[in-house]
C-alpha cells in the first residue's frame, strides 16, 4: 500500500514539474514578445521605411504605410513632443513584460497577473474597433492590432488552465 502511494506521489510531482515547465515556457515566450513589441515602438520611421520597400506600391497596405509614414514625419517636424507618446507605448510594453515575471516565479501565487493579462488581450477588441474608427484606421490594421489580442490570449489561456490545475492538485497534496 505505501509503494502504491509513493508512486501515485511520484507521478504527481512529476506531472507536475511537466506543467509548471509548460507554464514558464509559455510566459518566458510571452514576456520576451511583449517586449520586442514595445521595441518596435521606437525606431517607428525606420520600421515604416522598410516596409514600404518591401510591399508594392499598387496595394492599400503600401499607400496607408505611407500615409503613416508622411504624417510621423509631420508631427516630427512639427511637434515632436507628441511622438513622446510612443515613447510611453514603449514604456508601457516593458513594465507589462516585467509583471509576467511574478507568475514565470511561481503561477499559483500570482495567477491573478495571468488573468490581467487575458482581459488586457480581450480589451484590444474594443479600443482597436471605437478608437481605430474614430481615428479613421482602416479595418485591416485594426484586424492586425485584434491579432495581438488573439495572439496573446492563447497562451495565456493555456498557462490559466494549467495554473488552475496546480492549484487544485496543490489542494489535494
Amino acid at each position: 500500500m505505501e509503494f502504491l502511494l509513493l508512486n501515485f506521489l511520484i507521478l504527481i510531482k512529476m506531472k507536475t514539474n511537466k506543467t509548471i515547465r509548460l507554464i514558464r515556457q509559455l510566459l518566458r515566450a510571452f514576456i520576451i514578445i511583449l517586449f520586442l513589441s514595445g521595441l518596435t515602438a521606437i525606431p517607428v520611421e525606420a520600421e515604416l521605411t522598410f516596409l514600404l520597400k518591401i510591399f508594392p506600391s499598387s496595394t492599400q497596405l503600401h499607400y496607408w504605410l505611407e500615409k503613416v509614414l508622411s504624417a510621423y514625419k509631420n508631427v516630427n517636424n512639427d511637434t515632436p513632443f507628441l511622438l513622446y507618446g510612443y515613447d510611453w507605448l514603449a514604456f508601457a510594453h516593458f513594465i507589462l513584460a516585467i509583471l509576467f515575471i511574478g507568475p514565470l516565479r511561481d503561477p499559483v501565487k500570482n495567477i491573478w497577473v495571468i488573468e490581467f493579462g487575458l482581459i488586457a488581450c480581450v480589451l484590444i477588441f474594443p479600443l482597436a474597433f471605437i478608437a481605430g474608427s474614430f481615428r479613421g484606421v482602416p479595418i485591416g490594421w485594426r484586424l492586425i492590432d485584434c491579432s495581438f489580442g488573439v495572439f496573446g490570449f492563447i497562451p495565456l489561456w493555456i498557462c490559466y488552465k494549467k495554473t488552475k490545475q496546480l492549484t487544485l492538485q496543490n489542494l489535494q497534496s
